[in-house]
């Protein structure tokens, strides 16, 4: 079978560039069918030649556009190394940003320049790349692609113009580092913000393998690689990729056994060892309705909410009364959360940074790579907030306390969660933001392929390439057509723009849940030139094959 890594395939990209360290220069096209402005659909990615360099003229011009007079230069400094975190009860080594979980917030004002240097001190090259921001091509952090990895023991500075406010987060873009600890949130501030509240506070959730009982993120992928044919299942009749998948994922009622030992949950994998050591930690048996069939791949051992385990959860405090900003991020590698705040309504004020109409909520479904702000007027005492890991009847936990009582026990599952739940498609744009009505000049269709049983996820059928490029144009609508034709559900992301869901009217973001069977339209207004990622955010998809690069034509 044909393998590919983001690693591989990336280093390859240089050579495929024409030796330069970023402009795709060599001449021809592999072919195209592009749809034009006589409207034809583009069905196969171009070649190199003839495309916007990630550090060219228009770039810059760019981003002279989005920086304003008198603006503050917000100067960081992060390590990436290995380090011992605390998971609250249990700790592991891994590779993170200092030495806590999530990493340190980074937090500036929309119009900052942020002047970010990042240390590496992994045993591996690294990146970083900022989830969501509409910022300069050659900050993306795309090694490779927009920049050279960060090699051991080097350093590089991201400096850029944070223009647009909202919750966002960074992570690593090479390999499956993102699926260790090196994730944190970015938040940047509105100066003319509207909303009033007393407090705020930034969660994060994870699933959580590296460092437990010998897992790591590369061994994970190295065992789903194997596809189904690594597991003993005797007739071999159990297809994962195709499985009746029945209603247990939608039945929240069984929520009471999500505390119970990996060892004792149905959905695992047999309990021989993994390829490379470790317990398998390949899924089988997880199903959700909201999620169309199939939840994940993944048996991760523990769920996290700000770094820790429901054991041991992260306390916030609060006044009664208080008016509680709370922006939630999905930094999982596998896994969507099904999120409530007990004895509590949510109002969905923003997501993936952009503001929406409020809408009234008793949960939220985050697929990998969504955020969600929420306003919360508390009441007295103290309460759960439960991230429940979709589909695989385990769940994250943090409390919110602002009185007496004992705190809530790590196997609460609060009747919000099978209460009113919100999803992306029931949104709707703040005016202020809406795409302006107008068709699109070009459709950009991607099947979404593959199967668990080869592990060949895939777009258009072709794993990626580096020398991939579907083309647009500046100042074009661009609608993506994402169609599903796989038994799983996918997270596609967009670097560098956000996109209006249905047809313009719907929220605006950057990562949207598309559904087995189902298709998607997203339009975006192509004004951000350069060479952009666009992949599914399950990282062991997306390194299995499902990425390629939107390419700005000259």
């Amino acid at each position: 079978m044909r393998t590919h890594t983001r690693r591989a395939v990336l280093g390859a990209g240089i050579a495929a560039a024409g030796g330069t360290l970023l402009t795709a220069c060599a001449s021809g096209s592999a072919g195209t069918s592009g749809q034009d402005h006589a409207g034809r659909t583009t069905s196969r990615p171009e070649g190199p030649g003839g495309f916007v360099s990630p550090d060219g003229a228009e770039v810059a011009a760019a981003e002279k556009a989005r920086a304003t007079k008198g603006s503050t230069v917000r100067k960081v400094t992060l390590t990436a190394a290995a380090t011992r975190l605390d998971l609250g009860g249990r700790t592991v080594r891994s590779w993170a940003y200092g030495d806590a979980l999530p990493g340190k917030e980074v937090r500036v004002t929309a119009g900052d320049t942020l002047a970010l240097t990042l240390a590496n001190h992994l045993p591996q090259a690294t990146s970083m790349h900022w989830h969501g921001l509409a910022l300069r091509n050659d900050m993306d952090g795309v090694p490779d692609l927009t920049q050279r990895a960060v090699k051991p023991g080097g350093s590089f500075e991201y400096r850029f113009v944070a223009a647009h406010p909202g919750t966002y987060w960074f992570h690593p873009h090479s390999g499956t580092q993102q699926d260790r600890g090196l994730y944190a949130p970015l938040i940047v501030e509105d100066p003319k913000e509207p909303l009033k509240y007393d407090k705020e506070w930034v969660v994060v959730l994870d699933d959580w393998v590296d460092g437990v009982d010998g897992s790591t993120p590369d061994a994970v992928l190295a065992e789903l690689r194997k596809g189904m044919g690594s597991m003993d299942h005797g007739d071999g009749s159990m297809d994962h990729g195709g499985m009746d998948h029945g209603d247990m994922g939608h039945d929240m009622a069984d929520m009471s056994r999500t505390d119970m030992p990996m060892t004792d949950m149905p959905m695992t994998a047999a309990a021989k060892p993994a390829p490379s050591g470790g317990p398998s930690r390949m899924m089988m048996g997880a199903t959700s309705k909201l999620l169309g069939g199939d939840a994940g791949d993944v048996a991760y051992p523990y769920y996290l909410v700000n770094g820790r385990t429901p054991t041991d959860p992260e306390t916030f405090g609060a006044r009664p009364g208080d008016r509680i900003r709370i922006r939630l991020i999905n930094a999982g590698g596998d896994t969507a959360f099904r999120v409530a705040l007990g004895g509590h309504a949510m109002t969905v004020t923003h997501t993936d940074g952009f503001p929406v109409r409020h809408r009234d909520t008793d949960a939220l479904l985050l697929g990998m790579g969504e955020r969600y702000d929420v306003l919360v007027t508390v009441k007295d005492g103290a309460f759960p907030l439960t991230a429940v890991a979709e589909g695989k009847k385990r769940a994250g936990l943090a409390v919110l306390r602002t009185g007496g009582g004992a705190a809530p026990d790590a196997s609460v599952r609060p009747a919000e969660l099978s209460g009113k739940l919100l999803t992306a498609d029931r949104l709707t744009a703040d005016p202020a933001v809406r795409l302006r009505s107008r068709r699109p000049d070009r459709t950009v269709t991607l099947d979404l392929t593959g199967s668990m049983a080869k592990y060949d996820w895939a777009l258009n059928g072709r794993p990626y390439e580096p020398d991939q490029r579907y083309p647009v144009r500046a100042g074009e609508r661009v609608r993506l057509s994402f169609r599903n034709t796989t038994t799983m559900w996918h997270p596609m992301h967009l670097h560098g723009h956000t996109f209006a869901l249905g047809g313009g009217s719907g929220p605006r973001k950057d990562t949207a849940i598309v559904l087995p069977g189902k298709t998607v339209h997203a339009d975006f207004d192509a004004d951000n030139p350069g060479l952009w990622m666009l992949h599914c955010h399950n990282v062991y998809h997306s390194e299995s094959g499902m990425m390629t690069v939107l390419g700005y034509r000259r």
